[in-house]
């Protein structure tokens, strides 16, 4: 009788929603929403949150009349994985009911009643509609990571608020930020303070908001530390990993790394070392997590572990705090992440691995106590944790400002300093942003942007010196080129694949599509013999050492940029030649055009084969993936500048003249 009992139940693959913590809040939740305009919802990771308070507001009628429930997250792959998780909870496809909305990729449709987006989109959807009047609800997701977007939505929000009486906005907060978001969002503005006793004060500060607390599920967490600290903590995380895998209880681990890279060499050293493994033993199922990976890859990791495997996933900050993932017993922190830091001065964005916080470590800790006690293995000392800041500094401090002060221009906030900021950004990097963006042509003397092109610049969905590029490129008669360009740069990740071991090959195939000129023209050969070829044979791409993925998602991107220039009356036939039909003509108005947009990103090469930039100060690198990595070039303009280690690397590099400099943008160089 037991074998037919074991045979016919199998464990649920997913917790029914009636079993999360937040179900018991349902009520409460929906009262406090409908009283207050605002509404701080302060739960762990895990309560539920995200994927049950949409679904709550639904069934409570928030709908009606074809309005939107808006969710936002701090990150694409939060978008995604949430909505297709809300969507079958939901028991709709993707895209129905439930859709999602991120960069170059819509999937909604006239059904969607639950729309998850990444902040930046909602920014965006506010240049169109600068009510957001779509939504009866706005619900900013995983607030306390302070992402620029979500800081700038929150202070547009704060706006809209008073000429929308009706809009219910939701800030849900992993951490104890809480308070700083309920006084940013505060009604009494100071001249009543200087009025107001301290009695009624409180009252008319907490009209417009409450705060509600969920208690995450969480089961005691043994926390574990090294005693002294490690040389090479990935070394030393592929130890803890085998370690647990032949001494601990069963369950899944995850460890926490800091970037694509290292997650990879990760995944491929335990593979070859779990061969290692005594034969009978259970078998380590490695998995990657981040955000340059498609969306089927990253739901590899939500899949139920196979029978006598132990699922191994190799995760940056991502698996933190927006996404979730059942099964999680042991965590392994490296105790670092790698943050972005812009440096005006320079220019350079510096990607560094940097200590985490105190808070981020106890969220990180808190992913293993969600099915049953947990342990956490530390691979810093205890000494160092004490050490550590209480929180990240918010990315509006340390970030190049353009994107988004062009961005709250088109919005109509032409003071941008004076904008609501929930923390100011400094006085230097919004100079500097100022500066790029009038040397660009977006912004006038006044600093007012400009029309057509400040404009059209905000609107296009790609950086600020690309958009340029774009605007200027029907001058240069290279319109179709810079359109491929611009969206192989677009991508995030390479177009090439590179088996382990095979570099020699993989230089080799590339060459094939090598242009002298550089990186860009490279791109666009890469990508036409795609066109032309990899489409209908399906050798192509795996003979070319091409993902075929990115390079379909480039057909994708470059068809939606080509929409933006044909409605602002730009983009032109695709058969006329354009410009000239001689192909090394061609290719220096391409690289005159890339000038025109990238002219603050140039820098000429030393004898010794590395480059400075323009006023000489900083030393850069050829990245060893580019095409001028070991080749000659006097002058040069790149796509990004990127601090690793103790290197400067510079990364889609074309040559140039130096003339063309002061051609197209005398005011930034004076000779």
């Amino acid at each position: 009788m037991a074998d037919i009992v074991g045979a016919t139940f199998i464990p649920a693959l997913h917790k029914p929603p009636a079993l999360l913590p937040i179900a018991k809040h349902r009520e409460t939740l929906l009262y406090i929403i409908e009283t207050y305009p605002i509404t701080i919802v302060v739960g762990q990771t895990g309560s539920g949150k995200s994927t049950q308070i949409p679904q709550f507001l639904e069934q409570a009628g928030w709908c009606a009349d074809g309005k939107v429930i808006g969710v936002t997250q701090p990150r694409r792959v939060a978008a995604t994985t949430v909505a297709t998780r809300v969507a079958e909870e939901f028991g709709c496809e993707v895209g129905k009911e439930v859709g999602y909305s991120i960069r170059f990729e819509d999937v909604t449709s006239a059904d969607t009643r639950i729309k998850f987006l990444t902040d930046g989109l909602l920014i965006r959807e506010a240049l169109v509609d600068p009510l957001l009047s779509r939504y009866s609800v706005i619900m900013v997701d995983e607030a306390h990571e302070r992402s620029i977007s979500s800081d700038i939505l929150l202070g547009l929000l704060k706006k809209i608020r008073k000429k929308r009486q009706d809009l219910r906005i939701i800030i849900s907060s992993a951490t104890l930020q809480a308070e700083e978001f309920r006084d940013f969002f505060s009604e009494v503005n100071e001249a009543q303070e200087a009025k107001v006793d301290n009695k009624n004060h409180g009252k008319q500060a907490t009209d417009t908001s409450a705060i509600v607390s969920l208690e995450g599920r969480t089961y005691p967490i043994d926390i574990l530390y090294l005693e002294t600290p490690a040389e090479d903590y990935i070394e030393r995380a592929l130890s803890t990993v085998f370690e647990i895998h032949t001494k601990e209880a069963a369950g899944d681990i995850l460890v926490f790394l800091t970037g694509r890279e290292e997650i990879d060499q990760a995944v491929q050293e335990i593979s070859e070392r779990s061969a290692q493994l005594p034969p009978g033993s259970e078998s380590i199922l490695p998995l990657p997590l981040y955000a340059g990976l498609s969306t089927e890859q990253q739901m590899y990791v939500f899949d139920e572990t196979p029978m006598g495997y132990r699922k191994v996933i190799f995760s940056t900050n991502i698996a933190e705090a927006s996404v979730t993932i059942d099964g999680i017993v042991y965590v392994v922190d490296c105790g670092f992440v790698k943050l972005r830091a812009y440096n005006p001065k320079t220019g350079i964005d510096t990607l560094t691995a940097t200590p985490v916080s105190k808070a981020s470590a106890a969220q990180r800790a808190g992913r293993a106590g969600r099915t049953k006690t947990g342990k956490c293995f530390r691979l810093y000392t205890e000494e160092a944790y004490q050490a550590l800041p209480d929180a990240n500094v918010p990315e509006i401090q340390r970030s190049n400002l353009a994107p988004f002060v062009l961005q709250l221009k088109a919005l109509g906030i032409d003071n941008v300093l004076r904008f609501d900021f929930l923390t100011p950004p400094p006085a230097e990097l919004m100079i500097k942003a100022l500066e790029l963006l009038f040397s660009l042509g977006a912004l006038d003397d006044y600093a007012k942007l400009t029309r057509p092109i400040g404009m059209r610049m905000a609107e296009l969905a790609v950086e600020p010196m690309m958009a340029k590029t774009l605007l200027a490129a029907p001058s240069f008669g290279c319109m179709d080129e810079i359109l491929t360009i611009a969206a192989m740069t677009s991508l995030g990740g390479s177009i090439w694949i590179q088996h382990e071991g095979e570099k020699k090959k993989a230089d080799s195939t590339k060459r094939k599509f090598a242009a002298d000129e550089g990186d860009h023209l490279t791109l666009l050969n890469a990508y036409q013999a795609f066109v032309t070829k990899g489409r209908k044979e399906a050798r192509f791409c795996h003979d070319n050492l091409l993902n075929f993925k990115s390079m379909t998602r480039a057909i994708s991107i470059r068809s939606q940029l080509r929409r933006y220039l044909e409605r602002f009356g730009l983009a032109m036939d695709d058969s006329s030649v354009g410009g000239h039909p001689d192909p090394t003509k061609k290719a220096e108005q391409i690289r005159r055009c890339l000038t025109s947009g990238f002219f603050a990103h140039a820098a000429r090469m030393q004898p010794d084969g590395t480059f400075r930039n323009v006023s000489g100060t900083t030393v850069l690198h050829a990245h060893p993936s580019s095409l001028m990595f070991n080749r000659k070039a006097e002058w040069v303009i790149f796509h990004e500048v990127m601090e690793t280690g103790d290197k400067t690397y510079i990364r889609d590099i074309t040559k140039i003249e130096k003339g063309w400099l002061l051609e197209y943008a005398p005011d930034f160089y004076k000779t």
